[in-house]
């Protein structure tokens, strides 16, 4: 009888700070139907995920030995009966369609349903393909197909240093819209404008919908791109034109979101699992995020690289702090 193989995976059993995180070694089935053996190359770090750590995200972990990780490169090493669309020695992403206490990725190895990966694009090395596909797959979900943003739109992007946030720039530009990047500290807006950001409003130092209506000349903007929610999003809707859009599709602020008074305007909640759940979604999205990629209009931001499973509370601990730019990556060494 075959037995499991082990793997080194990052696990915690109750609810709390970076600390919780801990590295064990636990048993990895072989793929059943349906199902894909992944060696992990690099994990792209989430906000959801210290909030799932903490006990403060949309679900609940079950504990103890809950799992966690939404985002990874890797390379298929194994397939089960009836897999048609990956084969062993193809590079891969995390497709983040999956609950993350059940499928974490943060992990040496992992087995997922086929449906939970996507191809990863020609040329394009673990740390750029684990820091790609959730930050752009928002980004275009929440502003194209939620949003409807078109060319020539001007979109105001709150927390616009963070991973999503760097990627909604590159997105909006991309399809020929005017991104409005917002950040709270001035030692930012450097940063975002050689992101190609034609605008940039710290919000600590000037109002951002006094500003967002000197750049429109009056006129407002189409769309909202928000992370934050809580009460401060109903502000936001003095920054739309009439019949415009804010899409809330974070919640950084715990509080209740209020809705914008502003009519008429339209709002919508995006949650970027009802688009990548089915194929189609996914197919849409990997299309615009690999052709990106390959001419380079697409380029995820790094912020900064940890080595090693050990490292993800310490790599965690920054992503909290809110003083990087871009995407947290942890290289997985084999």
């Amino acid at each position: 009888m075959a037995t499991d193989m082990q793997t080194r995976a990052v696990l915690f059993h109750e609810l709390g700070g970076p600390e919780v995180l801990t590295v064990e070694e636990i048993a990895l089935p072989e793929p059943g139907p349906g199902e894909v053996r992944v060696r992990v190359e690099a994990l792209g770090l989430n906000r959801a995920e210290a909030l799932f750590r903490a006990g403060t995200y949309y679900y609940r972990a079950t504990l103890p030995g809950s799992r966690l990780g939404y985002e990874a490169a890797g390379l298929v090493e194994e397939v089960g009966e009836g897999v048609t669309g990956f084969a062993p020695g193809d590079l891969v992403l995390a497709a983040a369609n999956f609950d993350f206490g059940v499928h974490g990725v943060y992990a040496e190895r992992v087995v997922l349903p086929q449906e939970y990966l996507v191809p990863r694009p020609a040329g394009v090395d673990a740390v750029a393909g684990a820091a790609a596909w959730l930050t752009y797959s928002t980004a275009y979900g929440g502003m194209v197909e939620a949003g409807g943003l078109r060319p020539g739109d001007h979109v105001v992007i709150t927390g616009a240093s963070s991973g999503v946030g760097t990627a909604a720039i590159q997105t909006a530009l991309r399809i020929g819209a005017v991104p409005i990047a917002a950040t709270r500290g001035a030692s930012k807006r450097g940063r975002l404008l050689g992101l190609g950001a034609p605008h940039v409003v710290v919000t600590d130092e000037e109002d951002l919908v006094d500003a967002v209506g000197g750049i429109t000349g009056g006129r407002g903007a189409d769309l909202v791109f928000d992370a934050v929610g809580g009460p401060g999003f109903a502000r936001l809707g003095g920054a739309l034109r009439p019949e415009g859009t804010a899409v809330l599709y974070g919640w950084l602020d715990h509080r209740p979101a209020e809705v914008p008074m502003q009519w008429p305007l339209t709002v919508r909640g995006y949650a970027n699992g009802a688009v990548v759940r089915t194929a189609e979604g996914r197919a849409r999205m990997a299309g615009f995020i690999g052709s990106g990629l390959r001419d380079g209009s697409l380029a995820p931001v790094v912020a900064e690289t940890f080595e090693g499973l050990d490292a993800l509370p310490d790599a965690h601990r920054l992503m909290e702090s809110g003083t990087h730019t871009g995407k947290i990556v942890v290289r997985v060494p084999h």
